[in-house]
């Protein structure tokens, strides 16, 4: 079998540290949001436990806008990884691609679009919940 070509081993390095930064990006999405998704859960844990007779129970009103947030951080996080996944599919294909001297970008170019938008998405899911979050509800102890 014949090794495979340095110059396009080389390009497909040079050309890898984009989808790298976005893996790095990907994962420092998904570490923002792991936060703010325990924080919300510890929130609605500690609503759970006011008693129903007591003058704070009217703040268990706030729980069913806690599950939203907490629904729209669980999507934002497997909209994230999807994202990273694909990237790290992008970033093994190319690799593959150029050890095997086929050509890549078209493939690459369509991998890459995915895992963008991927994290679009997560993103404006990210977004609803940040939204959500401001509420005067969330200051009370």
């Amino acid at each position: 079998m014949d090794l495979p070509d340095p110059s396009q081993l080389s390009q497909v390095m040079s050309q890898s540290t984009g989808p790298a930064f976005a893996l790095g990006a990907v994962a420092a999405f998904v570490a923002v949001r792991l936060g703010r998704a325990t924080t919300v859960m510890e929130r609605i844990r500690s609503l759970n436990e006011i008693a129903d007779d007591t003058a704070r129970a009217h703040l268990k009103s706030d729980i069913p806008r806690l599950r939203h947030r907490a629904k729209l951080l669980n999507s934002a996080i497997h909209l994230a990884l999807l994202s990273g996944m694909f990237t790290a599919l992008l970033l093994v294909t190319s690799f593959v691609s150029a050890y095997f001297r086929l050509r890549h970008e078209y493939g690459a170019g369509f991998l890459f679009a995915i895992a963008i938008g991927l994290l679009g998405w997560s993103l404006f899911k990210f977004g609803q919940e940040v939204r959500m979050g401001l509420n005067e509800a969330d200051h009370y102890r």
